[in-house]
């Protein structure tokens, strides 16, 4: 699965593979030259996974702790932000473990397809009142507890 001549990239997919925990979406593979068919092959040849619809995953990339994050955040466009108990439970300021996880979309989502499984709330997030946890971003301590606080938790 390497570069060849005017061909797919398959070495600059893995970096950005590599800085979200091992998963890349469609958009990105078609960045650097890789069609929807050649994913396909590779999907049914076993060196990819798609755990998510646009989602996908390399086979032998090592499992972390977080990775459903960088699937619901890739499936998100990259424009979700994790909050409210998510964010708590990162920044381990709780010792409840949400049943679900939580991600903030941009107002303009309220009528696209939303992540599969996630809580999903409506706001901006400026960059002010993000932080990132490993490779995806999440709310600041301070909007998290404000978030919190407001919806009652």
């Amino acid at each position: 699965m390497r570069k060849r001549e005017n061909g797919p990239d398959w070495d600059r997919l893995f970096e950005i593979a590599a800085a979200q925990d091992g998963y890349f979406s469609v958009d990105q593979a078609q960045s650097v030259g890789i069609s929807r068919p050649n994913l396909q092959a590779h999907l049914h040849r076993g060196h990819v996974l798609r755990p998510r619809r646009g989602v996908y995953r390399l086979v032998r990339y090592p499992v972390s702790d977080h990775e459903e994050l960088a699937e619901i955040w890739l499936q998100s466009d990259q424009e979700g932000v994790f909050s409210h108990e998510t964010a708590l439970s990162l920044y381990d300021l709780s010792d409840v473990l949400p049943a679900r996880i939580h991600i903030t979309l941009p107002t303009s989502w309220r009528r696209r397809r939303q992540p599969d499984g996630a809580v999903v709330h409506y706001a901006e997030v400026p960059p002010e009142d993000r932080d990132w946890f490993g490779a995806v971003p999440v709310t600041s301590v301070r909007r998290t507890l404000r978030a919190c606080a407001t919806g009652g938790l």
